[in-house]
């Protein structure tokens, strides 16, 4: 199993870079800084402009039981949400190993406050920081999957919440620890991780070399939840946002024959899902998509990827399938492995894309 970059390293353009070349079925090492040198004159790279938001929340049932509820999707009106919940304890516990939340039905209220106070345990609310959310739903698959509205605004939210993060991690990140470069509004649950590496100087210098760049909003999503059915079904549905001229941008470059590179599996999800909601055209505005990339699925839009390095037991691992033979991403995978590539959020990259 390949090891987990532990904390955000300071010089991302000498973060490693697999280049996995579906058409000759080669893989050779290379850097992220690299990266203008394998994109061609009128490629467009597409980025994922989505900023992390404090997802995660620390409080207590209206009895008093320890929760920790996790920020998944915006359910339409701003107050609206689906979430996933815990029991007692901390991202320092593995996901798996989090006690599920204790029983809850429709109707019942989470008080939710500073996440300091997880470990201080809860004083008198009227001199805490605090907001409420009240139960609406109960996945019936997995007592961890609600809906719920809540008071809080987003200003509520970044007072009180933190980024969402897991147990190979080394201390708390701050949320600048979680934010791509370009990163604009609050959607996303966890950190579009393919752009992270991503500096504006490699993006200039894509420009430079006759790239193309565009953008798309798409609101990323957990990608654990401590549940091994509610995992399987993972990614949900997901919302996305393609600026008019980003989809302008598209339809030129399908006309032209040049090549659509997705920073990530999120924007290679926000635009198939768009093609396949559409018959193959990419519209500018907003949309949801709950479609699954895996083997056999034939891409209408995207020509290549940039993402991280993941194990073939991942979910992510499933839609690269699509772009490369399994074989090759297997062997891709034990060269990395054997190589010493660091895999999660703050690992190195992978290239999908012929050279």
């Amino acid at each position: 199993m390949m090891h987990a970059a532990t904390w955000p390293r300071e010089h991302p353009l000498e973060e490693r870079l697999l280049h996995i070349d579906p058409k000759a079925g080669t893989i050779r090492d290379a850097k992220v800084g690299d990266l203008p040198a394998m994109i061609r004159p009128g490629d467009l790279v597409i980025v994922n402009d989505a900023a992390t938001l404090p997802g995660s929340l620390f409080g207590r049932t209206a009895s008093g039981d320890p929760i920790e509820l996790r920020l998944l999707a915006r359910q339409g009106a701003p107050s609206r949400w689906k979430a996933v919940l815990f029991g007692a304890g901390d991202w320092r516990t593995k996901t798996e190993d989090r006690p599920a939340p204790p029983r809850l039905e429709a109707g019942d209220t989470l008080i939710l406050g500073r996440s300091d106070l997880r470990l201080e345990g809860w004083r008198d609310p009227r001199s805490d920081p605090h907001v409420e959310a009240r139960i609406e739903a109960i996945d019936p698959a997995s007592p961890r999957l609600v809906t719920l509205r809540t008071d809080a605004t987003l200003h509520d939210l970044y007072r009180i919440g933190r980024p969402v993060q897991y147990a190979y991690l080394e201390r708390d990140l701050a949320l600048w620890d979680v934010q791509t470069a370009y990163a604009a509004r609050p959607w996303a649950a966890e950190m579009p991780s393919a752009g992270r590496p991503l500096t504006w100087g490699l993006l200039l210098e894509l420009r430079r070399r006759g790239a193309k760049l565009a953008s798309l909003t798409h609101a990323a999503g957990l990608s654990s939840t401590g549940d091994p059915e509610l995992d399987a079904r993972l990614p949900l549905a997901e919302r996305y946002d393609i600026p008019a001229e980003t989809a302008a941008a598209i339809q030129a470059a399908r006309r032209s024959g040049q090549r659509i590179v997705a920073i990530g599996t999120t924007v290679v999800r926000a635009l198939e899902g768009a093609a396949s909601a559409h018959d193959g055209r990419v519209p500018p505005g907003e949309g949801e998509t709950n479609l699954r990339i895996g083997p056999g699925f034939e891409p209408r839009i995207v020509d290549g990827l940039l993402t991280g390095v993941h194990d073939p037991a991942a979910s992510h691992f499933a839609l690269l399938a699509a772009f490369a033979p399994r074989e090759l991403l297997a062997r891709a995978y034990e060269h990395a492995e054997r190589g010493g590539y660091l895999g999660h959020e703050f690992g190195d990259s992978s290239l999908i894309l012929p050279a």
